[in-house]
């Protein structure tokens, strides 16, 4: 039986990497499909050339319905992950199998250590698609200068607002540049600069891209000389990356120290249960009502001390 699970449980990793492969590899018939709703394009032509199951396509019609899936496509967007919804569920589910097999092989077999590495499984996706997010968010706006730079050359050279933006996703690296050359696709098949600008800010949640966005759809309706603002802009958008890199460095400390001390409790928990479960089962021997009130209270002291050190750290710019 063993065997088994061992062996079931590799079947399901080589499947879950296959999967990611030709999630990757479809990464032009996705964006076509996103750009498609905008077109009078045939649907089911769309959907033979995206390499998907017939059970994810139907899974991900049912959940974008709802606000949930539609917060998890968006989700997924911004962090630039050519999954669909139903395969974001499909993966959440092998990562919940997987981890359960895994834990419960190697935490003596008991349902507990399975309950363990289903939570952790469950919870993996979302941590990567978070940190993915931010990741992409900062690189965006670290790259945000440059391509106002970039955009008011070429408006002074007698660029319009349009060709500035297309040279934008031209000259400029990734992620920038992916992001506008969806703007200019849009723009290019009739969808408004208003709108297409809109859906950008949507992807990108970035302060900083709205002034940009705002200033653009505010010099089009009133007038003005826009690369002498966005030029304004740029020079503002440097002095706050400047003072939020030094805000980052002196708070470093105090938010890794808030991370690793509000972690290494829970990391001993696991340790321990691993290790010895039943030395850590010994603090359920003064019954239900004292279990409880210590996990509570441990679990208020970490939360507690974890909020107050973010807020510490937490200086807006």
């Amino acid at each position: 039986m063993t065997w088994v699970i061992v062996i079931g449980g590799i079947i399901l990793i080589v499947v879950l990497i296959v999967g990611i492969i030709i999630s990757s590899s479809s990464e032009r018939a996705l964006v076509e499909e996103r750009l498609g709703q905008y077109l009078d394009e045939d649907k089911k032509e769309i959907e033979r050339e995206a390499q998907t199951s017939a059970l994810t396509d139907w899974v991900s019609k049912k959940v974008e319905k709802t606000s949930y899936g539609d917060k998890i496509a968006r989700d997924l967007s911004r962090a630039d992950l050519k999954f669909k919804v139903g395969e974001y569920f499909v993966l959440i589910a092998a990562s919940i199998l997987i981890g359960a097999l895994f834990t419960w092989f190697i935490g003596n077999r008991h349902p507990i250590s399975a309950l363990i590495g289903a939570v952790g499984g469950a919870f993996a996706p979302g941590f990567y698609v978070k940190r993915q997010q931010k990741q992409r968010l900062q690189k965006f706006n670290d790259q945000l200068p440059d391509m106002l730079n970039l955009m008011v050359n070429g408006l002074r050279a007698g660029y319009s607002t349009m060709q500035a933006l297309e040279a934008v996703s031209k000259e400029l690296p990734s992620p920038i540049n992916d992001e506008f050359r969806r703007v200019v696709q849009e723009m290019q098949i009739g969808i408004p600069m208003e709108n297409a600008l809109e859906n950008l800010l949507r992807r990108i949640p970035s302060d900083d891209l709205d002034f940009v966005v705002t200033a653009i759809n505010v010099q089009r309706e009133v007038g003005g000389n826009l690369s002498e603002i966005l030029d304004n802009i740029s020079f503002t958008i440097r002095e706050r990356i400047r003072i939020k890199g030094e805000v980052r460095v002196l708070t470093s400390q105090v938010r890794t120290s808030g991370t690793v001390l509000s972690l290494i409790p829970f990391g001993l928990t696991l340790v321990l249960w691993f290790l010895n479960p039943d030395y850590l089962m010994s603090i359920t021997s003064g019954g239900p009502v004292c279990t409880a009130a210590i996990i509570c209270t441990v679990l208020g002291l970490i939360s507690s001390s974890y909020f107050i050190m973010m807020r510490i750290a937490d200086i807006e710019v």
